[in-house]
Order: C-alpha cells, then structure tokens, then sequence
C-alpha cells in the first residue's frame, strides 16, 4: 500500500506556512483492531500563528458526535473543526490526506 506508506512518511512532519499558521502529522502503525480496523494511528493538524489547533483529522480517541442527524455510535476518526467534532469516514491514506488538505485549502481561503 504506497499511499499508506506516503502517510506513515509524513510523521513527525512539521510544516510553517508564511502565514504564520503551520500543519503538523502523526502517522503510526498499530495492531488492527476494532477501534483501529485501517491499523493506523494518525493525527494531521492544522494551528494558528497563536499555537492554537484550528483543523484536526485523527483518531485517537473515541467520541460521541453531539450532531442530532449522526448515529449515536461511538467513533474513533473524526475532524475537529475548532470546537466541532465530527465524524470522518476513513477510506484511505490517498484520501485522509486528500481530505485533509482540501480542508486545509478551505480555511485558509475562507479565514
């Protein structure tokens, strides 16, 4: 899987943008399991100039999605959108990271 491998890469990764904003991604294999069935631990972030997490994709914690619309199902991968946390379904490394920086493209153009 090279796209897994693309993402396990990028750990450790810290990226300064010249807007003083700067993106941050953890990437580790774990042992497949029912919280973790992809068997990645990730965690790809997006902070402000003042150091503050604006964007999160990660998993590593569960939650309950406080959205009235969404299944009242404990959730490991999700988004933290500044104070929301909303669920994400996990497909892929390609499409994590795809997802992740299409948001990121989004923020920043509407911020």
């Amino acid at each position: 899987m090279d796209d897994l491998a693309n993402l396990l890469d990028l750990h450790g990764e810290v990226f300064p943008m010249d807007n003083g904003y700067w993106i941050k991604f953890e990437a580790y294999k774990v042992p497949l399991s029912k919280e973790v069935p992809h068997g990645v631990r990730y965690s790809l972030t997006l902070h402000d100039k003042n150091n503050h997490r604006v964007i999160g994709y990660d998993n590593a914690h569960s939650f309950k999605s406080s959205k009235k619309y969404s299944a009242k199902k404990e959730s490991y991968d999700h988004i933290h959108k500044k104070m929301d946390i909303v669920a994400y379904e996990f497909e892929s490394a390609s499409q994590l990271l795809e997802d992740f920086w299409k948001t990121i493209e989004y923020y920043m153009e509407n911020n």
